[in-house]
């Protein structure tokens, strides 16, 4: 079994075939260089940026993953009997629970108390990105059912035999969710704030469904950083310059900075995605005299908007509302995107019409005692996730007649 040395970052990968499903070869990849960028590309689809071959090698290139931050590439690739890649997933070796934004530090804890070791353990998701997509990339085929379940089945078995506690699947797509959790794992339930495109012909359009009393709020907000004296500037990130680059990144480090966090990702991280993505990028940034006050990094698929980092060196009333949700949903707005997802938490985002919506994970736990333990506890928490997602749609700012429809419904077990 090729991880049979699991913590050893450097080992060769050489593959494992299915008995039971002998068209099927899975390898393991400990950099996504192995793997072919246009094929992976393929599968991961055009909605989901953070997938992308070129951020998850900028980001092993450029130090952002790697042992000394407890996230070593594992990548593992499907490859049918003709040996084309047909399924994908982007999978690390993690010895801790840093950003992840699924937090499971009570379950590493009872395993300590237990005497067990919880580390190390599989994550699938694309680090530090609480954003929801595929992580069962498969492209378009046909057989892409057939895909998922192989290749889920492979990273079971890859993660009995590597001995590690558990395997986890964070923030799924929603039709993927059902696949993953028919083939046993258990599943998760969260909330973020999110906003749907209803065809909006401009950001005053959007207003017009609100009620009085949250329209005017909103453009008392807007219209306090005009007098402020700010300047907004949209940026496509194959159009900033290098000295705004490493403007944005020390805005960025220094949010860190004053909220005790580490800011992995690097300044030559985002330089070469800005050469290798720079259309699946857009930089915001905020101009007060001739200097850059503040700056929000968003990242663009084809129907969605991904809001990701904030930094400010300066602070105006209201910049960080203009900066990180109304840009962008001009942005939306203008450009017929669907979907804007700001990040993670952040009840404040309701009354800006940002709606709770239900996120998923998905979780194999090695351990029967334990997996019964937690599976009890993921179906309490879905319960008050459910109870948490109606308190919050109960402050939606829109006009009752004007709701959004198709808003998700709570995703606990009524709604299964």
């Amino acid at each position: 079994m090729p991880w049979a040395a699991i913590g050893r970052p450097h080992v060769a990968d050489t593959g494992l075939t299915f008995r039971s499903m002998p068209m099927y070869r899975l390898t393991t990849h400990s950099a996504i260089a192995e793997i072919p960028a246009d094929e992976w590309n393929r599968l991961a689809g055009d909605d989901s940026p953070f997938l992308r071959h070129e951020f998850l090698d900028a980001m092993e290139r450029h130090g952002c993953v790697g042992e000394s931050l407890g996230w070593l590439p594992r990548h593992l690739a499907l490859h049918d009997a003709e040996g084309h890649l047909v399924a994908a997933a982007p999978c690390y070796l993690k010895f801790n629970s840093y950003g992840e934004f699924v937090f499971d530090w009570s379950w590493a804890d009872a395993y300590r108390r237990k005497g067990l070791r919880y580390y190390p353990k599989l994550v699938i998701a694309s680090p530090y990105t609480p954003a929801t997509g595929p992580r069962l990339l498969t492209g378009d085929s046909p057989a892409r059912g057939d895909h998922a379940r192989a290749l889920i089945q492979g990273a079971i078995r890859v993660a009995e035999e590597a001995g590690v506690s558990s395997m986890h699947w964070l923030f799924t797509a929603e039709d993927e969710q059902a696949v993953l959790e028919g083939q046993g794992l258990l599943r998760r339930v969260g909330c973020q704030f999110h906003w749907h495109n209803r065809g909006y012909g401009s950001f005053e359009d959007y207003l017009g469904a609100f009620t009085a009393e949250k329209r005017k709020k909103v453009k008392r907000e807007r219209r306090r950083v005009v007098e402020s004296g700010v300047r907004i500037r949209r940026i496509p990130g194959n159009a900033v310059t290098e000295a705004e680059w490493a403007t944005f990144h020390r805005l960025y480090c220094d949010t860190f900075d004053k909220r005790g966090g580490i800011p992995t990702f690097s300044l030559p991280f985002f330089q070469a995605i800005g050469e290798t993505m720079g259309e699946s990028l857009l930089l915001v940034l905020a101009e007060y005299g001739n200097e850059i006050v503040a700056a929000a990094f968003d990242l663009v698929g084809a129907r969605s908007l991904y809001g990701r980092h904030w930094g400010c060196f300066q602070d105006f009333h209201s910049l960080h509302f203009e900066a990180c949700y109304y840009q962008g949903l001009d942005y939306c707005i203008e450009t017929g995107l669907t979907r804007f997802e700001p990040g993670a938490q952040g009840e404040h985002k309701v009354s800006r019409g940002f709606l709770p919506t239900p996120t998923w994970s998905a979780h194999w736990i090695a351990d029967p005692a334990f997996r019964d333990a937690i599976a009890r506890f993921v179906t309490l928490e879905a319960e008050g996730m459910d109870d948490y997602i109606a308190e919050m749609q109960a402050h939606s700012p829109y006009r009752r007649d004007s709701r959004p429809s198709g808003v998700p419904a709570p995703a606990g077990r009524d709604s299964e």
